[in-house]
């Protein structure tokens, strides 16, 4: 009896515990990386100490590194991926052909040996014994001399080269504003290991899944570039370029290069740009984090309208700081180089600035991907809408405020381009995999505009309240935690008390449709049909024949409840019925389903009809 009372004890201990778990284990790694930098044949060598701590349950026997460089290849994975989706972005490919009868050709396929990317190991030691690899594509296999045991480190030190690929997609060489290097996916990194296993997915376009840890990252460069990027310039006066502290003195080294030593606390990546003609301004914003800008100094226009982006940004960083959670660092860099934008650890690359309007709304975006893929980091690769969705609906929320839009629906250009995806006939399951989307519209479409309709249809459903609860609480629970689409939804459960798992699965996991009609109008008896195949809660506008209006909210039966609403709330709706009756009290004029128009429904005309 007391054996068993005691296992019976244990088991309870066990249950709260891990019941109220409300993270996931994190692997850790840092690194310390010296680079010596050839800027005039774009190359450039390594060395990389690496501090892995094995922090899950598991003992590995192996670890897998990134090597994305490699992509730009001839015959990579990313070149033979071009050259048979249907649609290759115009980034990375030329259309020999018309726009009517395109004929496509990769850019990779056709770089010269002095015009690609790679980067080559030439030596692997771990704990201070070489270790046997093979390089696979832009994945690197590593076979461990000695297994790392759950909770235990292991050292790994590297020396390996590299150069610089003409700039097709994100990194690269001289990009079309002529900034000499845009240093994305430069370093050999380690791929991520979380409950599911290893993420060892090659480069073929989309983004990235990562390690946290510290860098120590020193560069050394042409005395005449400046750098930005990630992390915090240990060595300022030694520098200059902006950096300096202009109340001490310079002291500047000799010689034709400086080292420019950066640290970057709890991140997962790490990423710089350099050029000779960057011009560098640096302003506060709140909390006191350093706002960084790089931008060209060879373009009059560009140069006015990033002149005017350091107050906007400031204007934006503070929204965010507001509406999802504190930014936990104290510097952010937005960055002229890269082919658009694209968001990396505590800095930007940005390509342009001949329209200021796009050029805010650009850092916007990727700013708000400091929340959302920096300190949330959601797995990009694989749910990728969690992190363009999310970012796309507040970069939305932010410009319609700081920019003065007076927008009733901040993101309806979202609801547009899911529209026209759907008539397409291409939409495909939030779940597919970012590379693996039969065409890169389906995966834009669906990443940026159906995740960015999963939070305000969400609002819809539990209430704008809530909803604006629910991210302030889904950030400061689940930051640095790489979560799931569950854990979304259990945080948007827990704020409204309703029950969610219906709309993830519809929304994430199915490509059903939403199509709501109003059937018929009968003196004081109102119709409505679900005609589509996914089912949800109802807003109702009704207009009396004596010119008065009543609100009416009809919820779904699996939600148990319903929002916090002023509307009268009429029974439930359950999603095996195809129809619907409401008798009022006086002659019914008009019905108009969802006034504010932020359910997704496919076909708005059958969603109001008059008497």
């Amino acid at each position: 009896m007391k054996r068993n009372f005691t296992l019976i004890a244990f088991t309870i201990l066990c249950l709260h515990v891990f019941g109220q778990q409300k993270t996931y284990w994190q692997q850790h790694v840092d690194y310390t990386m010296d680079i010596d930098v050839d800027a005039e044949n774009y190359q450039y060598k390594g060395k990389q100490k690496l501090v892995y701590t094995n922090n899950s349950p598991d003992e590995l026997n192996q670890v897998f590194y990134h090597l994305q460089f490699n992509a730009f290849q001839p015959g990579s994975d990313m070149d033979i991926r071009l050259q048979h989706i249907a649609d290759p972005d115009g980034r990375m490919s030329e259309n020999k052909g018309t726009k009517e009868n395109p004929e496509y050709e990769s850019r990779i396929a056709k770089l010269k040996e002095n015009e690609i990317g790679y980067q080559k190991v030439h030596s692997l030691k771990q704990d201070g014994k070489e270790v046997s690899y093979e390089v696979i594509g832009t994945i690197m296999k590593v076979t461990l001399n000695t297994p790392i045991a759950s909770g235990k480190k292991s050292t790994f030190e590297m020396e390996f080269e590299a150069q610089v690929p003409v700039h097709i997609r994100r990194a690269g060489r001289n990009n079309n504003d002529g900034v000499a290097l845009s240093m994305a996916q430069w370093y050999p990194k380690l791929a991520e290991y979380d409950f599911e296993g290893w993420h060892a997915n090659s480069y073929i376009a989309r983004e990235f899944h990562g390690v946290w840890g510290d860098f120590d990252v020193t560069i050394h460069i042409d005395k005449d570039y400046t750098i930005g990027g990630s992390g915090y310039l240990q060595n300022p006066q030694e520098i200059g370029h902006g950096y300096e502290d202009p109340d001490k003195k310079l002291n500047l080294p000799k010689g034709d290069k400086l080292s420019w030593h950066f640290i970057a606390p709890n991140v997962h990546d790490f990423t710089w740009a350099a050029d000779p003609d960057y011009i560098h301004e640096k302003v506060m914003g709140e909390n006191e984090v350093e706002l960084h800008f790089f931008y060209k100094n060879d373009n009059q226009e560009v140069i006015d309208n990033w002149k005017q982006l350091p107050e906007k940004t400031q204007e934006i960083l503070a929204y965010f700081n507001k509406h999802i959670g504190p930014y936990p660092y104290k510097q952010y860099s937005v960055i002229q180089g890269g082919d658009g934008g694209m968001e990396y650890a505590m800095c930007t690359l940005i390509a342009g600035g001949k329209k200021l309007s796009s050029l805010i709304g650009t850092t916007a975006h990727e700013l708000a991907h400091s929340w959302f893929q920096f300190v949330l980091a959601t797995n990009e690769t694989k749910h990728e809408w969690m992190d363009e969705g999310f970012t796309s609906y507040i970069s939305s929320a932010v410009m319609n405020e700081v920019m003065d839009q007076k927008k009733e629906l901040p993101n309806a250009s979202a609801y547009n381009g899911y529209f026209y995806l759907v008539k397409s006939g291409k939409q495909e399951p939030l779940t597919s995999f970012a590379d693996r989307y039969d065409s890169n519209l389906a995966h834009g479409i669906s990443a940026y505009s159906k995740g960015s309709i999963f939070l305000s249809q969400l609002g819809y459903i539990i209430g704008k309240e809530n909803l604006d609860q629910t991210i302030l609480k889904y950030y400061d629970e689940f930051k640095f935690t790489h979560p799931t689409p569950n854990d979304i939804k259990r945080t948007a459960e827990k704020v409204s008390g309703l029950q969610l798992e219906w709309y993830l699965n519809y929304w994430i996991s199915t490509t059903r449709v939403i199509d709501y009609a109003v059937t018929s109008i009968e003196d004081q008896k109102i119709r409505l049909e679900n005609k589509g195949s996914m089912p949800m809660p109802l807003d109702l506008l009704v207009t009396y024949e004596d010119g008065t209006t009543e609100a009416f909210n009809i919820p779904l039966t699996m939600m148990y409840g319903h929002k916090p609403t002023e509307s009268k709330v009429l029974d439930a709706w359950s999603w095996v019925s195809p129809g619907y009756q409401i008798n009022t009290e006086k002659k019914v004029k008009r019905v108009q389903i969802d006034p504010k128009n932020l359910m997704a429904d496919i076909d708005r005309e059958n969603n109001q009809m008059s008497n």
